[in-house]
């Protein structure tokens, strides 16, 4: 299998390494420069491991996998720089999860406008098993977000990222309006 780079030297030569009886030995020599050709692409990506755990350097393709270890959801549609952006601030985001801050940060990453995020602050609880939980009204959270254009908004998909980001009880309102 063939991994589309021609001639690629690697800079762990099997041959090199071999005891020098070896070293002479040209059936030996051109067996190892086979190997080499066939581990040159593996050592290459061993070497830049480290790229592929960078969200800033991590190849396109490899994104959506990274995002996958850190917990992150990300729609194919984003563009590239945006779902970079969202891997890197995972952690921060699984932090801050369920609260006012972390769902304002969320929406920031994902529109890049000034986010207001309104929560009802509804919380109640009886003292009796089966009692009646006091207060009026079911938890909400409203989300204003205010971009130059709300037309480059997709509201279905940043509602759907709200809701995911929210407890499964809380009902979401969000708005798009222009800055």
């Amino acid at each position: 299998m063939r991994l589309g780079v021609e001639n690629l030297t690697t800079a762990h030569p099997i041959g090199e390494r071999l005891p020098g009886v070896y070293l002479e030995n040209g059936f030996t020599q051109r067996f190892t420069e086979a190997l080499d050709q066939v581990l040159a692409p593996v050592f290459l990506a061993l070497d830049c491991f480290p790229a592929y755990l960078d969200p800033a350097l991590v190849p396109e393709d490899f994104l959506d996998f990274l995002a996958g270890w850190v917990a992150l959801s990300l729609d194919e549609s984003w563009p590239v720089a945006q779902r970079r952006d969202l891997v890197a601030h995972a952690v921060e985001l699984h932090r801050w999860r369920g609260t006012k801050r972390g769902l304002a940060a969320h929406v920031r990453l994902l529109t890049g406008g000034h986010v207001e995020v309104v929560d009802s602050g509804v919380c109640g609880w009886s003292d009796l098993a089966g009692g009646e939980v006091p207060g009026s009204g079911p938890t909400q959270v409203v989300v204003r977000v205010a971009v130059p254009d709300p037309g480059q908004v997709n509201q279905r998909r940043l509602r759907a990222a709200i809701v995911e980001a929210v407890p499964a009880h809380v009902l979401v309102t969000c708005e798009v309006v222009a800055s």
